[in-house]
C-alpha cells in the first residue's frame, strides 16, 4: 500500500479571524435593565406589602410567617415576571448592534444579557432589602422595652405566670427572664432537660401560688405550645423559600426571553 505524505510546504494555513477589541457584553444596557428591574421589583413588593400580600416571614414574627398564603405566592411570581421582563427587554433593546455575527450567536448573547440583567437586579434588590431590614431591626431594638422576656417567647412566658391573684399577676421580672431563657434553650433541644423542667415548675409555683400538679401541667402545655409554634414558623419559612426559588427561576427565564425580543426589535429582525 502506498504511503501518502503531505509536504510541509504544501500546507496552506487558514487565516484566523481577528478577535474583537471590545467585550461581547454590553454592560451599559445590562446595568440600565438591572436598575429598572430592581426599582420595579421594589415598588411592586412595597405595593404587595401595603395590600397585605407579603411573603417576607424572616422579617417578621411567627404569625407573619404563618400568614404567607397563596395570594402572596402569586403576587411574588407576578412581581418577578413583570420586573424581569421589563429589565430584560430594556437590556436587549438598548444594547449595541453586533455585526458580522450569526443569528444563533446574537440570540445567545441576547439571552445572556437578559440573564445578567436578572442577576444584577437580584443582587441590587437583595442589598437594598437587607439594608432596609437591618435598619428596621435596629430601630425595633432601640425602641423595645428592656425586659429580657420580650420577643417571640413573651406570650408563652406570660402564660406561665398567669394568676387570678393581682398581687402576683405577671410574675417577678427576674423569674420571667429566667423562664424565657429556659424556653428558648428548650427549643434547641429534642426535649427539655429534667432539671430545667423542674426549676421552671418551681418558678411557676413561687410566682402563681399553684400546687405542684397545676404547675407541672402548665409547664408541659406551655412548652408543647411554644415548640409547636416554632415548628409552624420553620415550616412556613421553608415553604416560602421554596416558592421564592420558583419565582426567581421564572424571573430568570422571563428576563432572558424578553432580552431576545428586545434584541430582535433592536436589529429589526422578526422575533
Amino acid at each position: 500500500m502506498a504511503t501518502v505524505s503531505f509536504a510541509k510546504e504544501n500546507y496552506i494555513p487558514v487565516a484566523a479571524k481577528p478577535e474583537a477589541s471590545s467585550s461581547g457584553v454590553s454592560w451599559p444596557a445590562v446595568w440600565a435593565g438591572a436598575f429598572a428591574a430592581g426599582a420595579l421589583s421594589i415598588i411592586l413588593m412595597a405595593l404587595g406589602t401595603g395590600i397585605g400580600l407579603s411573603l417576607s416571614p424572616w422579617l417578621g414574627s411567627g404569625d407573619a410567617a404563618a400568614r404567607a398564603g397563596l395570594g402572596a405566592v402569586i403576587w411574588l411570581i407576578l412581581v418577578q415576571i413583570a420586573a424581569s421582563a421589563v429589565g430584560g427587554y430594556l437590556a436587549g433593546r438598548l444594547r449595541t448592534k453586533w455585526v458580522d455575527l450569526h443569528t444563533h450567536e446574537v440570540y445567545f448573547r441576547d439571552t445572556a444579557h437578559g440573564f445578567l440583567t436578572w442577576a444584577v437586579a437580584l443582587v441590587i434588590s437583595s442589598v437594598f432589602l437587607m439594608s432596609y431590614a437591618t435598619s428596621i431591626a435596629i430601630a425595633n431594638q432601640n425602641t423595645a422595652p428592656s425586659d429580657t422576656a420580650s420577643g417571640a417567647n413573651s406570650y408563652f412566658v406570660d402564660s406561665l405566670f398567669r394568676s387570678d391573684r393581682p398581687v402576683s399577676a405577671g410574675g417577678n421580672a427576674s423569674a420571667r427572664a429566667e423562664a424565657a431563657a429556659i424556653l428558648s434553650h428548650a427549643l434547641l433541644q429534642p426535649d427539655m432537660a429534667a432539671q430545667d423542667r423542674g426549676y421552671l415548675v418551681q418558678l411557676v409555683r413561687a410566682n402563681t401560688g399553684s400546687d405542684q400538679t397545676e404547675a407541672e401541667r402548665r409547664v408541659s402545655e406551655t412548652v408543647a405550645a411554644d415548640r409547636e409554634a416554632a415548628d409552624t414558623t420553620r415550616k412556613a419559612i421553608a415553604h416560602s423559600l421554596y416558592w421564592l426559588f420558583v419565582a426567581f427561576l421564572i424571573g430568570a427565564f422571563c428576563a432572558s426571553y424578553s432580552a431576545t425580543v428586545g434584541g430582535a426589535q433592536r436589529d429589526h429582525v422578526p422575533a
